[in-house]
């Protein structure tokens, strides 16, 4: 399993550079289809999407593309007034179809547009920020890196429970040396890339800004957990071997980029 894992790490680390570096519409097409299968793993597991039954998925999915055509366009500032407009158009679905769906499909219809595509969408708006090109990749660094330091710190020193019931292998411990794991990464990275940045003293920045997204990676960690843990499934998918679907992996990423995206434009000046 451990080989599967890294094999499958690696690759992923390959799409991130093939798509990322390049930017523009290489990573605009990918973040959108990457939020897709995420949705659709989502629309699964809470019994949005059925087999024979697709009207109330095909409204969310349908939204979220429109989302992303508004990024394509430059119009994220009318955000507000796309989720007015997406939640109307689920809601029509609701009433038009009514009494085929529940109250709280509808709602987690409109929940994972919000939660998986918009949340994602925050990667290529953080790629397109001044300096976007080095900040983009404080959202991974904070991210898996935090999960990785947390999980070595845990494993050597960890004793009390972070989250017993919903998830009992989780330390204090563990996310003390998350953040601060994910701080010193920050700190490596800008010195490494900090000739190349438009801001002053890059190092407590990154540093700061790590940390701040370690925590909140966390929370979106426990978060993803829960709803697997309240719809009894193990993992959202199996399109990356050894680590579940697409949901499995960038549960942290989802709530990190947003953070990522406002501190950047915040501090990076």
């Amino acid at each position: 399993m451990f080989w599967v894992r890294l094999r499958s790490g690696i690759i992923l680390v390959a799409v991130a550079l093939l798509t990322i570096l390049p930017g523009g519409y290489v990573l605009w097409g990918t973040a959108l289809a990457v939020s897709t299968i995420g949705l659709s793993e989502l629309y699964r597991a809470a019994g949005v999407q059925k087999k024979d039954d697709h009207a109330l998925a095909v409204a969310g999915f349908l939204t979220a593309a429109l989302y992303y055509v508004l990024l394509l366009l430059g119009l994220e500032s009318y955000s507000t007034v796309y989720l007015v407009s997406a939640l109307t158009v689920i809601l029509a679905v609701y009433v038009f179809t009514f009494p085929k769906y529940r109250a709280e499909q509808v709602m987690t219809a409109f929940f994972g547009v919000v939660y998986v595509s918009v949340m994602l969408s925050y990667i290529y708006l953080t790629r397109n920020l001044p300096d976007g090109r080095f900040a983009v990749w404080l959202i991974f660094l904070c991210s898996w890196g935090c999960d990785t330091c947390a999980y070595c710190v845990g494993v050597l020193i960890g004793k009390h429970k972070m989250s017993p019931v919903l998830s009992p292998k989780k330390s204090v411990e563990g996310a003390v040396g998350g953040v601060a794991g994910a701080a010193l990464l920050g700190a490596l990275y800008a010195a490494a890339v900090g000739g190349y940045l438009h801001t002053e003293d890059p190092v407590p920045i990154f540093a700061g800004i790590c940390a701040v997204g370690a925590l909140i990676s966390m929370v979106g960690d426990l978060a993803a957990s829960a709803i697997k843990r309240n719809h009894d499934i193990k993992d959202y998918g199996t399109l990356i071997p050894g680590h579940g679907g697409i949901l499995d992996r960038f549960d942290s990423v989802i709530f990190t980029a947003p953070v990522i995206y406002f501190l950047a434009s915040m501090w990076m000046r």
